[in-house]
């Protein structure tokens, strides 16, 4: 394996060196391509955060340059998220003083953005892209499920033309339907708001290869000006400041950092697994790689990039990827293009941006969030293992009720703790001779397998560890005492990928409980790893060291040779 090269962390420069010029006109038409969809996401996103919408462009323009720097895939689209829009608003919301000032909320999401680049880029130069599997499929289906309705609801009142002072999902929903009871809705900008979103929707059914986004926010700019809705009461944009984002030095209190650092491990989180979904779904259709560990650098710079100029935390996002796929994207050339189409925006036409209706963009967060929801995913978990299906359920819930930061959490801790509860309640079972069938086999699938009396043969699939020793321990002792003229156990070992301390203090007592009833505990097909920790805990001076046999068939072949017993049918009251 060669070391490491300059290549290997800044995969840009290996890019711009290996360049085909073939390349450079798809790159540019997919850039303008994708530029369409980032101008009017990368606003509604920034409200959704709850941020100023030129906020959204300027994350746009300098996430997309910090990755096409080192970023290691060459398809691949960040920019401001619609999953990861109401963690931040969720993070910096309660750091924010009544009728907070804007400016103070672009710091704490400007910090919030070089925390989650600092934390992403330490991770993947450590080698931390494991953890991303953190977050199980079922956990992620229903933190989605709970972060689409938790954005919907959170949109509806903008759809309509109003606004709640409301927070959490029930306390939203209230004061929506309370608002339509009371009349506040605004009947223009509710038919905007509603065609907007239709529209969105059914071109991205019937016609998915046009630029819903684009070609909404066009329509509905220009009926607002065609018609003069601002008279109207429709709320819009208004004109964005000009020119290209300064850098900027992101001030906050000592105070702040805490609670940032904690959203910012969220952000993280959520932002890893959705790129090495992503990346993978992209890698495995171009026959590329995946570099896990580069990715999370490449975020990292993506983020502190944003941080530095006024910008707050990226992901990847899938529909922009596929956007630029289709429309030709060679490489992050396409980014840097979009990056500098959103800049001659900014700094030649913000007037443009200056009719597009809020209640356009609140459609557009709405769109954006029910195809985040995966409503089959969901039913397929009911339909094929129930106790995962309860698990996103709950996680579901603990977005939607309890809000998005301490969801996230919820979600992780929940695929923690499956994994522990299959190692604390593992599947265990006896096994059988099956005629017809070669090997030994499950007892409860084959009833009538046949058994050689005296001796049990008895299968973990677990590691034995602290959690599951005592479970161990007590099945084996049951076994013992539920047949008489019992002379060996045999346990199947081949499952048992590691033996602890506090598991090897259980085998030493148990094995002399045995001893002490005329039983052998003997071990087969245990691999060489956990073979050894059973040399170093020295419980071979207690376990026979001719009890551990390299394969099943041998164990019962030894156990038949020394007994001279033979297979026979289960007896009936068995």
């Amino acid at each position: 394996m060669r070391p490491p090269g300059w290549q290997d962390y800044v995969p840009g420069l290996g890019v711009a060196r290996s360049y085909q010029r073939s390349w450079l006109p798809k790159d540019i038409v997919a850039g303008l391509v994708l530029s369409a969809l980032l101008v009017p996401q990368g606003m509604a996103y920034a409200e959704l955060a709850g941020l100023p919408t030129v906020t959204g462009l300027y994350t746009s323009i300098l996430c997309l340059l910090g990755y096409a720097v080192f970023g290691p895939s060459r398809v691949l689209v960040l920019g401001p998220d619609s999953s990861l829009g109401p963690m931040i608003a969720a993070t910096i919301a309660p750091l924010m003083l009544a009728n907070g000032d804007p400016a103070r909320a672009v710091a704490l999401a400007s910090v919030l953005a070089v925390m989650v680049g600092v934390v992403m880029t330490v991770a993947g130069l450590a080698r931390f892209g494991f953890v991303a599997d953190l977050l199980s499929k079922p956990t992620q289906i229903g933190y989605m499920n709970g972060l689409a309705l938790t954005i919907v609801i959170g949109q509806l009142a903008k759809l309509f033309g109003f606004s709640v002072d409301a927070d959490g999902l029930l306390a939203e929903a209230g004061a929506f339907v309370s608002g339509l009871a009371a009349g506040d809705a605004n009947a223009t900008a509710a038919a905007l708001g509603i065609g907007s979103l239709v529209g969105i929707l059914l071109l991205n059914r019937f016609l998915p290869k046009l630029p819903s986004v684009l070609i909404i926010v066009v329509l509905a700019s220009i009926l607002v000006s065609a018609f003069d809705l601002e008279s109207h009461d429709v709320d819009t944009v208004g004109k964005l400041p000009q020119g290209f984002p300064p850098f900027t030095i992101p001030q906050v209190s000592l105070d702040d950092l805490p609670p940032l650092f904690v959203g910012a491990l969220a952000i993280a989180v959520v932002a890893l697994a959705d790129t090495m979904s992503t990346a993978s779904a992209f890698a495995a259709r171009r026959g590329d790689r995946v570099r896990g560990n580069q990715e999370m650098v490449g975020i990292g710079a993506a983020n502190i990039a944003a941080g530095f100029f006024q910008g707050f935390p990226v992901s990847t996002s899938g529909s922009r990827t596929a956007v630029a796929e289709q429309a030709g994207s060679k490489s992050q050339v396409t980014g840097i293009v979009g990056a500098a189409t959103i800049t001659v925006v900014l700094v030649f036409a913000t007037s443009l941006m200056q009719y597009v209706p809020q209640p356009t963009l609140g459609a557009i967060v709405i769109a954006a969030a029910l195809s985040l929801a995966d409503i089959a995913g969901t039913r397929r978990l009911w339909h094929q293992r129930r106790t995962e299906w309860a698990l996103s359920i709950i996680a579901l819930l603990g977005v939607a009720l309890l809000g998005v930061l301490p969801g996230i959490l919820i979600a992780v801790g929940l695929s923690i703790l499956n994994v522990f509860r299959r190692a604390w309640w593992p599947h265990q079972t006896e096994l059988g001779r099956v005629e017809g069938i070669d090997g030994l086999h499950d007892t409860d699938s084959y009833p009538q397998a046949e058994l050689l009396p005296g001796l049990v043969v008895y299968r973990f699939d677990a590691p034995l560890i602290f959690a599951n020793a005592r479970m161990f321990g007590e099945k084996v002792r049951e076994i013992a005492e539920d047949h008489p003229g019992l002379r060996w156990i045999i346990v199947a070992a081949e499952p048992i990928t590691d033996i602890d301390t506090t598991a090897s203090d259980m085998l030493h007592e148990l094995d002399a409980w045995l001893n002490a009833r005329g039983v052998s505990l003997v071990f087969a097909e245990m691999k060489d790893p956990v073979r050894e920790k059973v040399d170093r805990y020295e419980l071979t001076r207690t376990i026979d060291p001719a009890h551990f046999l390299p394969t099943l068939d041998e164990a019962v072949d030894e156990y038949i040779r020394q007994t001279g017993a033979t297979w026979r049918a289960p007896s009936p009251e068995s």
